[in-house]
């Protein structure tokens, strides 16, 4: 279940990444372009505030556990990315893209793997 866990935690870390450096640097225009939709519901401070949560995320996710100092912040971590998947597919839902709904729920998915496996391991 390790290897299950550090798989989840690294594709998760990179998406999550990518996504945090794209929604800072990126305008409103820009993000929908490149299929960020859900920047056309929210005010830009609003999804600028879940790109900061992104980022610490992405760190969140693999610093604590590769470096064994702050275990916990792993899970707490992947729990944060869970609300942040569950407000995700609810915008995407509301946007008629289902497509991204699955994309979210895969994700959280992957979220509750990591709490599940690592929780276990603490």
């Amino acid at each position: 279940m390790d290897v299950t866990a550090w798989i989840c935690q690294g594709l998760l870390a990179v998406v999550f990444f990518a996504s945090g450096v794209a929604k800072s640097t990126m305008s409103r225009e820009r993000l929908l372009e490149t299929g960020q939709t859900g920047a056309a519901v929210f005010p830009m401070p609003a999804v600028r505030v879940a790109a900061a949560s992104e980022l610490m995320a992405a760190a969140g996710l693999v610093l604590p556990w590769l470096t064994g100092i702050g275990r916990p912040l792993t899970p707490a971590a992947a729990a944060g990315l869970i609300v942040v998947m569950v407000i995700a597919a609810v915008t995407h839902w509301r946007l008629g893209e289902p497509r991204n709904v699955v994309g979210n729920l895969v994700l959280l998915t992957m979220c509750v793997v990591v709490i599940v496996v690592r929780v276990g391991q603490l």
